[in-house]
């Protein structure tokens, strides 16, 4: 940047510091990369304190390094390896700390890194999880009481193994010192929010226009997609009739205590479903029971007994019927065929 553009430019300062642009220490971040992470939510973390740094007040506003259990380069879920600056090393109390995860984030959830998680954030850091990294967070008691979130994927899995923790739906939240993310791109509407919360709108501005990203997401914006794309399954009595059905899968109602709630008729509730979904209210609701089945089925070490029960099923026959008719094998075989992520 030459010196005559640099005039047009009001350096940014933190809120705390004093007059002088160089009177301030960086925000310095620690990412810890468990094996099978996101690359994706990782990518998008990262670049948001990178391009902070190409702001052109010159001013380096952010640090990092990044952390391995090993030392040894960290390979993604996609097989795109990251080398890593240390292993496991000794973190400063002004660090704040992220843990990026994936699909097996329970084998990467071992003893050393889950006892090194407990005593670094003992210094009382600033620290948080991309993806299912809240999970390692839980499995290192650090989350008990807390309210989190995790992507959605992960989510029916966590509330079951993770009674204690309370777990939204949002893009990303926090409490208190401890911030947690969906992931994905929602790894970048997380960080624009610190970068906001750190330097101002300003900055954090910049850094979405350099992302090309013109509509950053508040924390409470939904996770996905299909379940706003239609006007009439976000909004109106579908809508309510849909969130009913994900709010009570474990115990279901009929489909004429639905339509009484929402003030239909059981027949008006049937052709609503019809017409935008191609299916019965009970078909649809099945479905539902039978995806979180699924996802527990391939993410959780729980028991196919227990998971029958979780899901809504009233006897393994008819949950076994009914798991295979829709994806062509029983719980058993899918439990079988695929590893969990989530340790006992």
């Amino acid at each position: 940047m030459t010196a005559r553009s640099a005039r047009f430019w009001t350096p940014l300062l933190p809120p705390e510091a004093g007059a002088s642009p160089t009177g301030f220490t960086p925000k310095r971040y620690a990412f810890l990369l468990i094996p099978g992470y996101s690359q994706l939510g990782f990518a998008c973390a990262i670049e948001a304190l990178s391009l902070a740094n190409l702001h052109p007040s010159n001013q380096t506003f952010y640090t990092w390094r990044l952390i391995g259990e090993t030392g040894d380069p960290v390979p993604a879920y996609n097989g795109v390896t990251t080398a890593v600056d240390a292993a496991l090393p000794p973190l400063d109390r002004n660090e704040t700390l992220v843990v990026c995860a994936g699909d097996n984030a329970g084998d990467g959830s071992t003893r050393p890194v889950l006892n090194w998680l407990r005593r670094e954030t003992r210094k009382g850091m600033d620290f948080g999880a991309l993806s299912s990294g809240t999970y390692t967070l839980a499995l290192a008691g650090l989350l008990a009481g807390k309210t989190v979130t995790t992507h959605w994927q992960f989510r029916d899995a966590l509330t079951e193994l993770l009674p204690d923790v309370i777990i939204e739906t949002s893009l990303f939240s926090v409490d208190g010192k401890i911030f947690t993310t969906a992931g994905g791109a929602a790894s970048m509407d997380m960080m624009l929010d610190r970068v906001r919360a750190d330097y101002g709108t300003d900055l954090a501005t910049w850094v979405a226009d350099q992302m090309v990203y013109t509509d950053p997401r508040a924390a409470t914006h939904g996770q996905r997609l299909s379940r706003r794309a239609s006007p009439d399954m976000a909004h109106g009595k579908l809508g309510i009739a849909l969130q009913i059905m994900e709010n009570n899968l474990e115990d279901p109602l009929r489909p004429d205590e639905i339509a009484q709630v929402i003030e239909l008729s059981t027949r008006q509730l049937e052709r609503l479903f019809a017409k935008h979904l191609g299916m019965s209210p009970k078909r649809h609701y099945l479905q539902l029971r039978l995806e979180k089945a699924r996802g527990l089925l391939r993410q959780t070490s729980l028991s196919v007994t227990d998971i029958c029960v979780a899901c809504g099923f009233r006897s393994l026959s008819h949950f076994s019927k009914s798991y295979r008719a829709t994806f062509g094998l029983s719980p058993g075989q899918e439990k079988r065929g695929t590893r969990a992520i989530w340790p006992d």
